[in-house]
């Protein structure tokens, strides 16, 4: 609720209008709103002028009411902006705690439980935003523990979560895992039934719970317990998330994917990430949509990760366009463009996880372009290969080490002169050939000459009336019955007198 529109209170008694108010109670709040007005007219050019005039405002009601209460939150927030947090570090008589330990006292009857709720969940979510150095954390801590025990008595379970929720993050930003722990373990009773089951009724706050959760094993590499949790997470169905959950919950889990190498589902959980955080307006869709483009190359796919109409518009976007150019490079196998965009943009790896998996695609394309190099020759040095591709002899033998260790290709090293002695592979595929043929061949023969029927030296002496073993008589050539000859040729010739045909036969068979 803005303060300006301090007539939009959910309590319908707040726009009743009371016709009989007497000239005096008309003047005190004309007073109380000019002098809160005039506070938001000064507070961007003075707003240490502005906080004193804020401050001002309760000491003109008689009762705590609504404009003691938004001249408190405008006063806090403007010594928030300023620094001014603690007395004891601001040797102020008052600061923001104080003032904030003040504000708590008017939500028990001075303003409707709604507005005090929705009131103090916005100004804990300006306090986290605003939040950016040591003094600043420490004194949001102070404040979620004012508010957890200012509510503890009002029994308002609903904003009692919120602030728990927002005090685990804060102890997740600050890495505070013990803590941490601690929270989220209170957190999840609050959250289940008495049969320890998760209750439908708390599902967005369960969703909130697990997603904390899944952070803090994603950040303490426990890929065990974050596959557990991720897979749990994705079961709650009672819940109407914010978007900006589940695109953490996805990020987590394409992260732990790739973990796996498993790059299939980490591209669809980058993917379902970066939808999420569009839809909620996050800044961290840029980088999801980076770590989607990764996952595009690990899987050596073709698909362009610009081709959905989610991230077409992101294309030419220029904190993308780099990786746009990788994949163009990735994609045409073009190892030199692809080396010069990394060399041109190192500040892309300055995220740890793609400084992580980069490595895996270049290995890759590196791969490729070496064994396309050398494939022309039967020796090269590793430094040949080295200035071709513009990287360290060192990576040269390491790639060339893998690729023989995965059988990839035959090959020795030569570590004291630096070369490489290639079998060729057309040379292998050549005499496996030429070695399967002849063994083919001779097991024919072997069963043409010695196994068949009517075809032995003895037949053949009788049928010819020669002593000779060496030749085929002319009857044999003339297409003379021989049956047996037929079956032991393996159907070389195809029936009884079909002249011409063994010897057709035969001599085709040793032609090839």
């Amino acid at each position: 609720m803005s303060d300006d529109d301090f007539m939009q209170d959910s309590d319908p008694e707040e726009y009743d209008f009371e016709y009989e108010d007497d000239d005096e109670e008309e003047e005190g709040n004309v007073d109380v709103e000019n002098k809160y007005y005039n506070a938001k007219q000064i507070k961007l050019d003075n707003p240490e002028e502005a906080i004193e005039e804020f401050l001002g405002v309760p000491a003109l009601e008689e009762e705590k009411g609504d404009w003691g209460f938004k001249g408190l939150k405008q006063a806090i927030k403007l010594e928030f902006k300023l620094g001014k947090y603690d007395e004891v570090l601001i040797l102020y008589s008052a600061s923001a705690i104080d003032h904030y330990r003040e504000l708590l006292t008017y939500v028990k009857s001075a303003v409707t439980r709604n507005y005090s709720e929705k009131s103090i969940n916005n100004m804990l979510d300006f306090i986290e935003k605003g939040a950016e150095d040591k003094d600043a954390y420490h004194c949001m801590e102070k404040f979620y523990s004012l508010t957890l025990d200012s509510f503890q008595s009002t029994n308002n379970e609903r904003l009692w979560l919120k602030t728990n929720i927002k005090l685990a993050k804060l102890w997740l930003d600050r890495k505070d895992y013990s803590q941490l722990s601690k929270k989220l373990r209170d957190l999840h009773l609050a959250c289940e039934r008495p049969d320890g089951s998760d209750d439908p009724a708390k599902g967005t706050y369960s969703l909130e719970i697990y997603a904390l959760e899944i952070q803090m094993y994603a950040e303490t590499k426990n890929n065990k317990r974050l596959k557990v949790l991720y897979q749990k997470a994705l079961t709650v169905r009672s819940a109407v998330p914010h978007p900006k959950i589940m695109g953490i919950i996805r990020e987590c889990g394409g992260k732990m994917h790739m973990t796996e190498e498993n790059w299939k589902e980490a591209r669809n959980d980058f993917y379902e990430s970066f939808r999420n955080y569009d839809e909620a307006g996050s800044f961290q869709r840029i980088q999801v949509l980076k770590y989607l483009v990764l996952a595009t190359m690990l899987m050596k796919s073709d698909i362009d990760p610009f081709a959905s109409p989610e991230t077409k518009p992101y294309k030419n976007d220029p904190q993308i366009s780099v990786m746009t150019d990788l994949v163009g490079a990735y994609q045409r196998d073009d190892i030199h463009r692809y080396e010069s965009i990394l060399q041109a943009n190192k500040d892309i790896l300055a995220d740890p996880f793609i400084a992580e998996n980069i490595d895996e695609v270049s290995r890759d394309l590196r791969t490729k372009a070496i064994v396309k190099l050398i494939t022309p020759y039967t020796r090269f040095t590793l430094n040949f290969a080295a200035k071709h591709l513009k990287i360290s002899i060192q990576e040269v033998q390491e790639i060339i080490n893998f690729l023989i260790i995965n059988q990839k290709l035959k090959a020795s090293v030569n570590e004291g002169d630096g070369t490489v002695e290639v079998e060729k592979i057309e040379d292998q595929a050549r005499v496996q050939a030429l070695q399967s043929w002849s063994s083919n061949l001779g097991s024919l023969l072997t069963t043409t000459i010695s196994d068949a029927e009517g075809f032995r030296v003895e037949d053949m002496s009788q049928s010819l009336g020669t002593p000779s073993a060496s030749g085929f008589g002319s009857n044999y050539l003339d297409g003379g019955s021989h049956p047996g000859l037929m079956r032991g040729a393996g159907g070389l010739a195809r029936g009884r007198g079909h002249k011409g045909k063994i010897t057709s036969g035969l001599m085709g068979m040793f032609n090839k």
